[in-house]
């Protein structure tokens, strides 16, 4: 009780004390600095609904589920853009978590100690290549390896799911949503070994003391343990494959429509965004295109909201809520 009071008195420094001038300049910076930021999401929020307006007073809320992209008579709606961009990022999620999850507990757990540092860097690294370069070598090397082998293989194991149906384009959703896992996946690795790490060693230890397997430690202790860290860390991720741009709008195809085949070309919100904003020749045409701009702002704040609502929920269960 004790020291909950005094980590209290830490968080106002100007109470119940002397004033100090460092903590004076400390927190005006630090405060300054978070009102920065707040000022900038703004700014950008203001600029992008300013861009809009004309859409929004034409099109309305309706613009948000109409798929209609036709500069030439002026119809635009972001739903086939909207529907890809769920489609494509829920599915990468999908694949990405049980891959992310076992390499995070690999490295934690179950690596040598020789080869976690060297596998550590390397993960981290995949996070670091510019989004323009995986998606020049998805476009390059993965969508005719796809067109070529593992499209058609998908479609005779699996062609009786409207998913996987008739495969031939190299670039098409499916390929957008490999590039998507790999982009998302050393995020969700990297956030999960450091949750597993954080696991207290007696815990750990006290369940193999009591005869667990390996295994039943991980899934019996530090997996409960930090399930609220891996949920963000998914929805994290997920942020990202909803924001990712270049990467897509270059294997994804360009599609405008709705197709639940994931072998034929799509497009996302971004990548609508990335692909045609030069040129676009209408007010029109460019106040829809930030229409998409705000819709996917929207979107990506409730995503980083979600995350940080999980995050505090599982702090507040395991009694390290601040």
């Amino acid at each position: 009780m004790a020291s909950l009071d005094v980590t209290d008195a830490a968080r106002r420094p100007f109470t119940g004390r002397r004033v100090r001038f460092g903590d004076l300049v400390l927190q005006s910076v630090a405060g300054f600095a978070a009102l920065g930021a707040l000022v900038l999401v703004g700014l950008i929020a203001w600029k992008v609904i300013q861009g809009a307006r004309l859409s929004i007073s034409t099109f309305g809320i309706s613009f948000v589920w109409h798929v209609a992209w036709d500069p030439v008579h002026n119809q635009f709606g972001a739903g086939s853009f909207l529907f890809g961009t769920v489609v494509t990022s829920v599915a990468a999620l999908v694949i990405a978590t049980p891959i992310a999850i076992g390499i995070a507990v690999f490295l934690s757990e179950l690596a040598p100690r020789g080869i976690r540092g060297p596998v550590t860097a390397l993960v981290e690294t995949l996070a670091a290549i510019p989004s323009v370069v995986i998606g020049l070598w998805g476009l390059l090397v993965l969508a005719p390896l796809l067109r070529d082998h593992v499209d058609p293989a998908l479609h005779r194991s699996l062609g009786f799911v409207p998913l996987f149906g008739p495969a031939s384009y190299g670039s098409n959703v499916f390929t957008a949503i490999v590039v998507l896992t790999i982009m998302i996946l050393p995020i969700i690795a990297s956030i999960s070994r450091e949750l597993f790490l954080g696991v207290p060693s007696e815990l750990k230890e006290g369940a193999l003391g009591l005869g667990t397997t390996r295994w039943e430690m991980i899934r019996g202790v530090v997996f409960p343990y930090t399930r609220g860290g891996v949920a963000a860390a998914m929805i994290l991720g997920f942020g990202r494959a909803i924001g990712e741009a270049i990467a897509v709008a270059l294997v994804i195809g360009g599609f405008t429509g709705i197709s639940v085949n994931f072998f034929n070309p799509g497009n996302t919100l971004a990548s609508q965004m990335a692909q045609n904003y030069a040129g676009l020749q209408t007010a029109v045409a460019t106040s829809s295109l930030l229409y998409l701009g705000l819709i996917l702002l929207v979107f990506s704040i409730l995503v980083n909201l979600f995350a940080q609502f999980i995050v505090r929920r599982a702090a507040r269960r395991q009694g390290l809520a601040r």
